[in-house]
């Protein structure tokens, strides 16, 4: 049972279930055009976070090799059954850091956007509110992320500090 450090989720048809075992990294609410037409919507809210910290709990997910912006890919790891996206990883961070779509968690309300990325082709009803962290593009790492998340960043990367 997840308790106020974790989160549950899962597939809409409940053949996958998992859990996130620590906060994540850093959520991002990406309104590029990729995400908006991946997606169907407006945008898309990730929670990133490092792949051994998402337990399976139920069923196995598989992999769908898909393009991407970047033009080297990316996987999206879907229920078999029902087809929901899950998670993605993608070429920069690989294997080892999953993009959670947060809309599949249990309790998605837990989680808001740290950062809005790709702002500049953001859908123009959009408001993002004020106060909010947002970029035109993307964005430096050390200048959004939080201490401890940078810190897990360099152990998951083999960075020294």
């Amino acid at each position: 049972m997840a308790d106020e450090n974790t989160l549950d989720g899962g597939c809409t048809c409940g053949a996958i279930r998992y859990r996130l075992g620590l906060p994540p990294l850093i959520v991002h609410c990406c309104h590029c055009h990729w995400c908006q037409r991946e997606t169907g919507a407006s945008f898309a809210l990730n929670a990133m976070i490092e792949a051994e910290r998402v337990t399976l709990l139920e069923g196995e997910p598989i992999a769908v090799l898909t393009p991407s912006n970047s033009g080297k890919g990316q996987v999206i790891w879907r229920c078999p059954e029902c087809h929901v996206a899950l998670w993605s990883n993608y070429s920069g961070a690989g294997e080892r850091v999953h993009f959670v779509r947060v809309g599949t968690l249990d309790e998605a309300n837990r989680l808001s956007p740290d950062i809005h990325i790709f702002a500049a082709s953001k859908q123009p009803w959009v408001e993002i509110p004020a106060g909010h962290n947002a970029v035109e593009r993307y964005y430096n790492r050390e200048k959004y992320w939080s201490d401890e998340s940078l810190d897990r960043w360099r152990l998951l990367s083999g960075v020294d500090s």
